[in-house]
C-alpha cells in the first residue's frame, strides 16, 4: 500500500512541481554550472543506486558524508536550497522508479562503515531509503551512525500508513532538517 501512495504522490509531486523544479534548475545551472548532484548510495538489500538531489555545494567539493564537508562548500544558492528542502525534490524521480520510499531511512554513502554495519544488524537494509523519516523529523543525522541505525529500525517496525502520512506532513511543515555541515 505504502508503494501505491509512493508512486501517486512522486508522480503528481513531478508534475506539480515541474515549473519549480524548471526554475531551481536553470539557478541552479547559474549558480554552479552543473544543477543536479547524482552521487551513488546504498538501497533496498544493499543494492547501490543513483540518488539526484538539486546540487547544493561547489561541484569540487569532495565526496563524503555531509557531516565532513566544510559549510565553506556551500553555495549561497545551495543554503537556500538546503534550508528549504527543495535540493530533495529531484528525489521523487527515485522514488518513482523504485530506488527510493518518500518515508524510509536515508540513502548512505558505501564508505560510511560503521553506519552500514549498525543498518546491517538491526535490518534496515530490508527497505527502500527514503527522502525523510523519523530520524530526520527528530534532527538525528549521518554523523551519529548508532544513533541513527537505532531510530531507523525503529521507525521500520513501526512503519504503517498513518505513520508514514504524519512523517510526511512533519517534513512538509518544516519540521526536522537535513545533516549538519562541519562548520
Amino acid at each position: 500500500m505504502i508503494r501505491f501512495f509512493d508512486i501517486i504522490f512522486s508522480f503528481l509531486g513531478i508534475i506539480i512541481t515541474s515549473p519549480i523544479l524548471l526554475v531551481l534548475m536553470i539557478i541552479g545551472f547559474f549558480d554552479t554550472g552543473s544543477p543536479f548532484f547524482i552521487q551513488q548510495r546504498i538501497g533496498r538489500n544493499k543494492k547501490l543506486f543513483f540518488l539526484v538531489k538539486f546540487r547544493s555545494m561547489s561541484i569540487n567539493t569532495q565526496s563524503v558524508a555531509t557531516h565532513l564537508v566544510n559549510k565553506n562548500a556551500v553555495t549561497r544558492f545551495g543554503g537556500f536550497l538546503r534550508k528549504s528542502k527543495l535540493d530533495e525534490l529531484p528525489q521523487l524521480w527515485n522514488v518513482l522508479i523504485g530506488d527510493m520510499s518518500l518515508v524510509g531511512p536515508r540513502p548512505n554513502l558505501p564508505n560510511q562503515l560503521e553506519l552500514i554495519t549498525g543498518r546491517e544488524k538491526r535490518g534496515v537494509y530490508n527497505v527502500r531509503p527514503g527522502i525523510t523519516g523519523l530520524a530526520q523529523i527528530q534532527e538525528i543525522d549521518m554523523s551519529t551512525p548508532r544513533l541513527l541505525a537505532e531510530k531507523d529500525a525503529s521507525m521500520i517496525q513501526n512503519l504503517n500508513l498513518f505513520n508514514y502520512f504524519k512523517i510526511i506532513i512533519a517534513t512538509v511543515t518544516g519540521k526536522g532538517f537535513g545533516d549538519r555541515i562541519k562548520a
